[in-house]
């Protein structure tokens, strides 16, 4: 069992930034890949930036460029960096983990899953 809390979020102006914070609790976690979704209402959670276990690291077309994900397993924390904030990029930001083999921009191949960080970006 995985434990993860999202922080970091909140109301931000567009072309600001914030960064979020998934912190874990649990299990070992420089074995678990970790991705970061986001929901925004009325839409399907969809993927935005993934980093393996292996600090391989992914990213949403709509946000390359502008996001980064990183990880310090001495702290067992994933962050997402954002830049360059759109109002687009207004959900509800999640934190998932998995140990197995999976494809990392796929919501259903991970097993745990935080509680989410409400992030609005104003215009």
């Amino acid at each position: 069992q995985v434990q993860l809390v999202e922080s970091g979020g909140g109301l931000v102006q567009t072309g600001g930034s914030l960064r979020l914070s998934c912190a874990a609790a649990g299990r070992t976690f420089s074995n678990y890949h970790m991705g970061w979704f986001r929901q925004a209402p009325g839409k399907e959670r969809e993927f935005v930036a993934a980093i393996t276990r292996t600090s391989f690291t992914t990213y949403a077309d709509s946000v390359k460029g502008r996001f980064t994900i990183s990880r310090d397993n001495a702290k067992n924390t994933v962050y997402l960096q954002m830049n360059s904030l759109k109002p687009e990029d207004t959900a509800v930001y999640y934190c998932a983990a998995d140990s197995g083999v999976i494809a990392v921009d796929t919501s259903s191949h991970y097993d745990y899953w935080g509680q989410g960080t409400q992030v609005t970006v104003s215009s």
